[in-house]
């Protein structure tokens, strides 16, 4: 079966897609509430420094979430279908548990608010799993990128309001406990969308026992030609871009000498929007091109807007180079966001969904997590900045070629959905 070509301005428009813009809200929603604004609360609590540093290790659920996904792949509530279950359920305990966190204060119950947040995380985790998945199943083969995309612009817009509006809110108007008390509102409102969203046309078989849960995905997955590739494929697309951005806020701070209040304001105002623009844009392409083409187009795109910083590096600063610099990036990165998560997509069978999405994305971070990270510090002193930002292109290299390389195992994903 050959690739469908679906006007690139209908594809968002298709009922399978615009529920996940609510649920990528949903899926967002939380992690702030973790994370940097109970850092915030706790700050403004005059809570020890020590202490805040523990909050951190809240969000662990986060990474070890696969260790559960087969839960998810193996039982369901009996309403609301296999994905959209866990979605709900989630959701309406998420809106407990965040708006339970209001009743409390950092100053007097630090404890309880940590032990309540770890709650959320570990709910908020396991929705991610759950939504992963269903967004995986409901799509069909041409509206991959575009649900990613979608996604990704739900879960941009919940950072920003449970981040950033949530502290103004807190501090203009309804407290730090209303706060919390609204955004558990939000996620009723979205379970209600949950309710209305459609159900994947295909339905696939659960497994049988939670063993064969556990096991089949990763069986199932090893059978397939080339698979070792395409897991190194995972680690290395988007690697590059991982190093050019792990101390991107470092070097417009201290490499050019940009004030606090520029970069935090270009990187929140230029960064979100281009990466927004770019992943919507990249999923409209991607309905006309395939899901090869799209990866390798964007690859390229997002290995060369690395040079952004360099030039960055090498001219005199000025704010206008800098937003230019942080859009370029942001918008190449999105492209390669959106086709990326498709290709995750696309890689899992629906049967196993929630534990292979868990697993590949989980794999995906681990360029960013052990690699980027402890590595660009000493590259940066070795190299310099100029010489780095080119050296992070030179990494960009062996993903696009190994995606060459599997170029027919990539090619056919695309007609493995109708």
């Amino acid at each position: 079966m050959g690739r469908v070509i679906v006007p690139s301005s209908n594809v968002y428009a298709s009922p399978r897609v615009i529920p996940l813009l609510i649920l990528g809200f949903s899926s967002g929603l939380p992690l702030a509430l973790t994370t940097g604004t109970l850092q915030a609360w706790a700050t403004v609590s005059n809570v020890s420094l020590q202490d805040i540093g523990f909050l951190t290790l809240i969000g662990s659920a986060y990474t070890l979430k696969f260790l559960w996904s087969p839960l998810v792949d193996r039982y369901a509530l009996p309403v609301l279908g296999r994905r959209r279950s866990w979605i709900f359920m989630t959701q309406i305990l998420l809106a407990m548990a965040i708006a339970s966190m209001g009743l409390f204060s950092p100053s007097g119950s630090l404890a309880t608010l940590a032990m309540l947040a770890v709650v959320v995380a570990f709910l908020s985790a396991t929705q991610d799993i759950a939504f992963d998945a269903y967004s995986t199943d409901v799509l069909r083969k041409h509206e991959l990128a575009a649900g990613a995309a979608v996604k990704v612009l739900g879960y941009r817009i919940a950072m920003v309001v449970s981040g950033g509006l949530a502290l103004i809110i807190a501090d203009q108007w309804l407290g730090w406990g209303g706060t919390y008390f609204l955004m558990g509102a939000f996620m009723v409102v979205c379970a209600c969308a949950t309710l209305l969203a459609p159900e994947p046309e295909v339905v696939a078989r659960t497994p049988r026992t939670l063993g064969l849960a556990v096991v089949e995905p990763l069986a199932e997955f090893f059978k397939r030609r080339g698979a070792i590739t395409i897991l190194l494929l995972i680690v290395l697309y988007k690697l590059g871009d991982a190093f050019a951005g792990a101390l991107s806020t470092t070097f417009l701070l201290r490499g050019v000498g940009f004030s606090v209040s520029e970069v935090g304001t270009v990187n929140k105002v230029f960064g979100l929007v281009a990466t927004i623009i770019g992943a919507l844009l990249g999923g409209s392409l991607m309905a006309r091109m395939g899901l090869y083409r799209s990866l390798m187009m964007f690859g390229i795109f997002q290995a060369v807007s690395n040079f952004a910083y360099w030039v960055l590096a090498v001219t005199p600063p000025h704010l206008y180079s800098m937003a230019a610099a942080v859009a370029i990036e942001n918008l190449c990165g999105g492209l390669g966001t959106a086709a990326f998560v498709a290709l995750l997509m696309a890689l899992c069978n629906q049967e196993f969904s929630a534990t292979q999405f868990a697993l590949l994305s989980a794999l995906s971070a681990v360029g960013r997590t052990y690699l980027a990270g402890p590595l660009t510090p000493p590259l940066v002193e070795h190299l310099g900045w100029p010489t780095f930002f080119m050296a992070t292109v030179a990494i960009s290299v062996p993903g696009l070629l190994l995606l060459w390389w599997r170029r027919a195992e990539i090619k056919s994903l695309e007609t493995m959905r109708s």
